[in-house]
């Protein structure tokens, strides 16, 4: 039945893959100095990852709270036990070994990709029943019965708001209270910009109460306007009180281990950027963190690869704030080989992008193009590729840092025969065969020639223009352009709510237009019938993709909750309108006598209709991107984003098809580093929901309790904004 089709989704399957990610070579090969920077670097992410956990829920806190204190005493084998005790089967004790670790991996219960809320696969009771035969329960009783009174409600609750991350009726948002709607907090985002500071957009977080009194009260969201501006603001009828401090605990130690890690830097960038990132991360200052990102684009191509603080908006309902992220990694030479030869083709291969020369930047900033493997990632998911820092201005004028992945990527895309769905028969091989070099290609293109291309029109507070206004024309139209970017107004803060993934589609579909280039194709090693398979699987997998992001869309608050596949979903419609038969999508019965579909691509029409379905894309994306045309832009956007029954696909009914078939998206398992006299050690752990559990309980070796305290002290801070 179709209920029982839709539950599923809020559960992780038993059989969820779970994978080591795999950096013992390049840790290898790391000076004892270098391990010793990696290793502090490390750990000021892992402290600052916690910080996710309150941005994601009001409850995942002490979510991970109850779980770290019932693993820390029994490790899974030792817990089996008692949950055999407790009356669980073993699917049972799977579900919950398969939860706990689908928490930490997304260091909260909502997916890190999509968005949606996830639950225990066991009964309510079943649970409970484990919490008190565990030796935690038994060794505090007390404490751990409150502890789950905190969080057992909310855990298992699958109301229609909490279904998924949103504002208001939409869903949960830990950045906002739970009275919060947009038009509060686009109010909000206005106030900011009246004090100027419009890099606060980048992370803050307000309350607002009854006489909309509201406090933007996280930690990181205040520039140099906290020092200044901290106490009560009148504006427009209402009063904001801004204060400071939120998650100071954790970000101490964040700051306490990049002071140690400063002592290990390989150069004086690195040293000035940690020391920005401390003055950062002591007094609020989003200043100090665009200094230390300029210091970190001077460190080019260095061994030890990081960044970290407030840093993706996607999962702000807002579409600003930043969630804290913190990674550590170690170049792998081969793959970073290949994308140097592509960043040096970038004057030649910009120019052939549909967009009028004047569109495009003045200079190419050559951006570091590195292929990495993760040390460490601490958040709520690990990327594939990262295109970094987020601050539009640095970026136009200063450029940017560009990392592929690669010990991600060699785990992520690999896909068994039998668990691929959608495709012809005889596409299954060839798609398995090249889907990694593909995605190799796509992700280089994308992140380098993607995010990295195009220009803002920007006049600055001066009335200074960055391009000539008497002569640049819409080649859409014809006319002079009318529209541009005035004073701190960025890319963010005009598209907001689609900024994200609209200009996650603009780098897909260059990826998509530039794979078609013989010379890029050979950057990468593939001449001739290879290069032509390369192809053909880089856009397959592209329309795939398109019907696949149909699980990361909301029908009942009609959005999206994942930028990429919104993305993605559009490029599928736009193909589709293509028309010619360049793109088949047929609805039929699989062999299992469900509902299933079938997508096919026809490679002779890719170079024809395909390539100019997206040349024209591609060119209203950029225009209406470049001259800040919101109105343009979300016309265009929304209306390919849109889910529809009617038209010549019924979008809603192919949505629970893709549901019924879905595959779980993998999880990672980190390797931990500790400092054994004079050297580092790498602990890894093995592929499973155990290894993944265990990472976690030996990640805070000395001072588990105290975090936990803290967590909990936090999250109880906030409480009163939810009730």
């Amino acid at each position: 039945p179709a209920t029982e089709m839709v539950d599923s989704q809020y559960y992780l399957p038993n059989d969820i893959g779970i994978s080591a990610l795999d950096c013992r070579v390049a840790f290898r090969l790391l000076s004892p100095k270098e391990q010793m920077y990696a290793h502090y670097l490390s750990r000021a992410s892992w402290y600052g990852g916690l910080i996710v956990l309150i941005q994601t829920s009001p409850e995942s806190a002490n979510i991970y709270v109850l779980l770290q204190k019932i693993f820390r005493l029994q490790a899974p084998q030792q817990l089996e036990a008692a949950a055999t005790a407790a009356g669980l089967s073993t699917e049972e004790y799977q579900a919950f070994l398969v939860y706990a670790a689908g928490l930490y991996a997304n260091m909260g219960n909502y997916k890190s990709f999509g968005d949606t809320k996830f639950i225990p696969n066991l009964p309510k009771e079943k649970f409970k029943a484990l919490v008190w035969e565990s030796l935690a329960f038994k060794q505090s009783p007390g404490d751990m019965e409150t502890l789950w009174g905190c969080c057992c409600e909310p855990l298992y609750s699958l109301e229609d708001k909490q279904k998924q991350l949103g504002l208001g009726e939409k869903g949960i948002s830990a950045y906002f209270s739970g009275n919060c709607c947009l038009e509060d907090a686009e109010f909000a985002q206005k106030f900011l910009d009246s004090k100027v500071y419009c890099t606060l957009e980048r992370s803050g977080y307000y309350e607002n109460c009854v006489e909309l009194m509201t406090q933007i009260q996280h930690y990181h969201s205040l520039s140099a306007f906290s020092e200044v501006c901290c106490g009560k603001h009148e504006f427009e009828d209402s009063v904001f009180s801004v204060k400071r401090g939120d998650y100071a605990f954790l970000m101490e130690k964040v700051c306490q281990n990049l002071e140690k890690a400063k002592d290990y830097a390989a150069n004086e960038n690195q040293k000035r950027m940690l020391e920005e990132y401390i003055r950062s991360f002591t007094c609020g200052s989003v200043e100090a963190h665009k200094e230390g990102s300029r210091y970190w684009i001077k460190d080019k191509g260095p061994i030890v690869e990081s960044y970290i603080g407030f840093i993706e908006s996607y999962r702000d309902p807002f579409g600003s704030r930043g969630e804290f992220e913190g990674f550590v990694a170690v170049v792998n030479k081969a793959m970073s080989a290949r994308f140097a030869q592509l960043v040096s083709s970038a004057e030649v291969l910009l120019p052939e992008l549909p967009w009028p020369p004047a569109f495009e930047k003045d200079i190419f900033l050559k951006p570091d193009f590195t292929s990495l493997d993760v040390l460490t990632f601490a958040g709520s998911g690990i990327p594939a590729g990262i295109n970094i820092p987020n601050y539009d201005d640095i970026r136009q004028t200063e450029g940017f840092k560009n990392v592929s992945l690669g010990n991600v990527l060699a785990v992520a895309y690999a896909t068994q025969k039998d668990k691929l769905t959608f495709l012809e028969e005889n596409d299954k091989d060839l798609y398995i065969k090249w889907k990694g070099p593909s995605f190799e290609v796509q992700v280089g293109l994308h992140e380098l020639l993607g995010h990295g291309s195009g220009k803002l029109f920007v006049q600055d507070d001066k009335g200074k223009y960055n391009f000539d206004q008497t002569a640049v024309r819409n080649p859409e139209t014809g006319e002079l352009i009318s529209s541009w970017y005035k004073g701190s107004e960025t890319w963010d803060s005009k598209f907001s709510t689609i900024a994200s993934s609209y200009e996650e589609c603009r780098a897909e579909c260059v990826g998509l237009y530039l794979c078609l280039n013989k010379q890029v194709l050979s950057i990468f090693g593939h001449e001739g019938e290879d290069a032509e398979e390369v192809v053909y699987v880089n856009w397959l997998n592209m329309v795939r993709a398109g019907l696949l992001g149909l699980e990361f869309y909301t029908p009942e608050s009609k959005s999206w909750r994942q930028a990429h596949m919104q993305a993605r979903f559009v490029i599928l419609r736009v193909l589709l309108e293509a028309g010619e038969g360049l793109v088949g999508l047929r609805e039929c019965t699989g062999a299992d006598g469900r509902p299933d579909a079938v997508i096919t691509l026809d490679r002779s029409k890719i170079y024809t209709v395909g390539k100019s379905a997206i040349q024209r894309f591609l060119c209203k994306l950029q225009v209406h991107k470049s001259t800040a045309d919101v109105e343009g832009g979300r016309a265009l956007y929304e209306g390919y984003s849109a889910v529809t029954a009617d038209g010549t696909h019924n979008f809603l009914r192919l949505r629970e098809t893709v549901l019924l078939r879905k595959e779980a998206r993998k999880m990672f398992v980190q390797a931990n580093t500790y400092i054994k006299g004079d050297a580092v050690e790498l602990v890894e752990y093995e592929g499973s929901a155990a290894g993944l559990i265990q990472s976690f309980v030996e990640r805070f070796p000395d001072d588990a309790e105290e975090v936990e305290a803290q967590l909990r002290e936090m999250t109880c801070m906030d409480s009163s904004c939810w009730c």
